[in-house]
């Protein structure tokens, strides 16, 4: 699967952020028809999106499209107009507020529908975001509800509002979080998040920061979210995406020490020895495993590069 660093969210109504949004470095580009659009907006939402799929030269850019909550009269209408006249665009269709795995089985079978109809060679695949209490108690379930599913996406704010929890910013995104809990107050649904996309093989991806001028700050949460096992975090300003993009790629030093173990491994496997022992510490199978992960995600990271 493509890395999924940085998510640049977009308004679907607003044309000149997305030829913007095509020119910056994000890896996925997500077309908003949710909360950044107005009520009186959204027709025009879905229209925009389907002509800039359609006009703009993507490429093999990643591109996902956000539909409206399935609790309102938008969602099916979302799915349909932009489904229908540009699914082969689109990688993934976002949905927010996943509360239980019914939501997925809605989307994946209206999907099916429209697949079949158009004759789409490929599968558009759903990411299904986790913002309530609800929701975070049947994550496991919603994981594994379609072979569709790519991602779990954690929406702070709005599980927030649903546990009650204190509001201790303005955007709610957690900004000031150490002013009033010592550690880290959503340890708890962010590992829950990442064990239930883990235990699926799908990616797992980070509420966005809020503060888009908080460099450092921002630098922070993806570090804390990036060391819990998160592959990446939506942001909401170009500006954004330059530091989350480092902070989910492998460092220089990440690099070479998985390089270590990967050649330590490989001549233990060619003497016939299952340990392998590297600087006086012994490295099990599960540490070989994030090596070769880790280097696999650095090689497609510079391929990329490359070709740009």
């Amino acid at each position: 699967m493509k890395p999924r660093r940085s998510i640049l969210s977009v308004p679907g109504h607003v044309q000149k952020m997305h030829a913007k949004a095509l020119n910056s470095e994000a890896d996925v580009v997500m077309l908003d028809m949710e909360d950044s659009v107005p009520l009186d907006a959204k027709e025009a939402a879905r229209s925009q999106i389907v002509d800039s799929l359609r006009s703009l030269p993507w490429g093999d850019r990643t591109i996902a499209v956000r539909i409206n909550g399935l609790d309102t009269p938008y969602a099916y209408q979302d799915i349909l107009a932009v489904a229908e006249k540009a699914g082969d665009a689109i990688d993934t269709i976002v949905v927010p507020k996943v509360n239980h795995p019914k939501d997925v089985h809605f989307v994946s079978r209206l999907l099916d529908g429209i697949e079949m109809h158009k004759g789409y060679q490929g599968r558009i695949g759903i990411e299904a975001s986790i913002e309530s209490a609800q929701g975070l108690e049947n994550v496991s379930d919603t994981a594994r509800a379609s072979d569709r599913i790519r991602t779990l996406v954690f929406g702070i704010a709005d599980y927030s509002a649903s546990v009650g929890a204190r509001l201790v910013s303005i955007s709610g995104h957690g900004e000031k979080e150490e002013d009033i809990y010592p550690g880290l107050r959503w340890h708890f649904p962010l590992s829950r998040i990442i064990m239930a996309a883990k235990a699926n093989h799908l990616q797992a991806i980070d509420a966005p920061y809020g503060n888009f001028k908080d460099k450092e700050g921002l630098e922070k949460s993806a570090a804390m979210a990036a060391s819990l096992g998160f592959d990446g975090k939506w942001v909401i300003h170009p500006g954004q995406i330059e530091t989350v993009n480092a902070v989910f790629a492998p460092s220089e030093e990440d690099i070479a020490r998985a390089g270590k173990v990967i050649k330590a491994h490989a001549e233990a496997v060619k003497k016939g020895r299952g340990a392998v022992a590297i600087d006086g510490r012994m490295v099990d199978n599960a540490t070989i495993r994030l090596a070769n992960q880790l280097y696999e995600q650095a090689k497609f990271l510079k391929r990329e590069n490359s070709q740009q």
